[in-house]
């Protein structure tokens, strides 16, 4: 079976390798914590709320921010510095100094849009194994501003979102803090 790589531009589903839940958001503010946009883990792998766009990270400049080099179809290598955008709301994969609602570590949220990101949207990529980020293969996402990894486990939200797990910033790097790219359309790697 051929090796996907996972590439910039390219619009897929994330899935929390432990609990097959995937990467999930939806125009619903938290009600604590920093007000905005919730992420979660929903059950369901057809849901269309469930896909994210890859882009490259952003570094600081002197009139904001400059987002870096990664052209469509770059494979996305260990160590990358990459930014998740939310395909129905353009919303960014953030997170901030904020506890998460269940569990008390840090809030993973959606924040900006098309024209406003930060720092703060930005993870790095580490790659379990190998070089490159691959289709169905075993990666981990750390919050470059506060060093925590993107994790999920069995906590789940009751109402309006029930059944759907929290998503967070943790600081420990165990079995919830691996994730998968999953179904989507991927450009294929640049030559």
């Amino acid at each position: 079976k051929a090796k996907t790589p996972v590439t910039c531009g390219s619009t897929l589903k994330l899935m929390h390798a432990q609990t097959k839940h995937r990467l999930h958001s939806h125009d619903i503010a938290y009600g604590s914590g920093s007000g905005q946009q919730s992420v979660t883990a929903y059950p369901n792998g057809g849901d269309a709320n469930s896909y994210w766009i890859i882009r490259p990270g952003v570094d600081r400049t002197s009139n904001g921010f400059q987002e870096r080099e990664c052209a469509q179809g770059t494979t996305i290598k260990h160590g990358d510095l990459v930014r998740l955008q939310h395909v129905h709301t353009r919303k960014w994969l953030h997170s901030h100094l904020h506890r998460s609602p269940l569990t008390g570590q840090q809030e993973v949220s959606g924040f900006g849009g098309d024209n406003e990101s930060d720092l703060s949207d930005n993870w790095r990529v580490e790659v379990e194994q190998g070089k490159e980020l691959l289709k169905d293969k075993k990666f981990r996402l750390v919050h470059v501003e506060t060093n925590l990894y993107l994790s999920s486990s069995e906590n789940k939200y009751g109402r309006p979102i029930a059944g759907q797990q929290e998503v967070c910033g943790s600081h420990k790097k165990d079995q919830n803090t691996f994730w998968m790219a999953t179904e989507g359309v991927y450009f294929p790697a640049r030559e």
